[in-house]
């Protein structure tokens, strides 16, 4: 039984390998996220970002395939309020690296391969900028001082699920549209203390859902 199995791993390591492919990926990210509470509007609205990075690409039998990718990603959203007593603009953005891993399933048309594909994410932040502009309100607060508050306690690691479809053209092009949707809050709760100078704002944001949005990748593959 031991001699079976080892055959069979080492058929399936030599298939992948020699499926296998390396390439870049690269393109366009819009997303937003959203406020729980009722003290302000759901306002969000897409910022228009980026990502790139290196993927592998290695096909599995029935239709299967396995793609690591790491990239670079930015990640961000605008919030906008009219109430009262925080009227403001929060422009939240993130910089971090992202290692997934897509597994495929498609139907391989010789010249072209449409798929489906689901892809567990982890990632970390290694920059944020929160950029946080009063305006008429009667909660006096330093934007500068609630901006770097809010830098502070915004989540370094980050990790979520990606949903999505996709095409290999003539092995080498591939072309993918894929959903996002960042777990966990956007801000680390335990940084929002009650006795701070900025309370109202701070339980404000501490409910901010995470960042969700679209992708759109192409990928060149050798």
């Amino acid at each position: 039984m031991k001699k079976i199995l080892t055959f069979l791993v080492a058929v399936l390591a030599t298939a992948t390998m020699a499926h296998a492919q390396f390439g870049i990926i690269g393109g366009w990210t819009t997303s937003n996220t959203s406020i729980n509470t009722k003290d302000f509007k759901e306002n969000f609205k897409g910022l228009d970002n980026f990502h790139a990075g290196i993927a592998y690409h290695a096909k599995l039998p029935l239709g299967f395939a396995v793609q690591p990718e790491l990239t670079y990603e930015m990640k961000g959203a605008k919030f906008s309020s009219d109430q009262n007593f925080v009227a403001g603009l929060l422009s939240t953005k993130s910089h971090g690296v992202e290692l997934g891993v897509g597994v495929q399933w498609g139907v391989d048309l010789l010249v072209a391969r449409p798929f489906i594909v689901a892809e567990p994410y982890i990632g970390y932040v290694f920059k944020s900028n929160e950029q946080y502009s009063v305006g008429t309100s009667t909660l006096q607060v330093d934007p500068l001082e609630v901006s770097k508050f809010l830098n502070d306690a915004k989540n370094k690691l980050e990790y979520g699920i990606s949903l999505g479809a996709g095409v290999d053209i003539v092995r080498h092009i591939q072309i993918s549209v894929k959903w996002f949707k960042n777990l966990g809050p956007l801000y680390n709760e335990g940084m929002f203390n009650a006795n701070s100078i900025y309370a109202n704002v701070a339980a404000a944001y501490k409910d901010t859902k995470n960042y969700q949005g679209i992708k759109v990748t192409l990928g060149i593959f050798f």
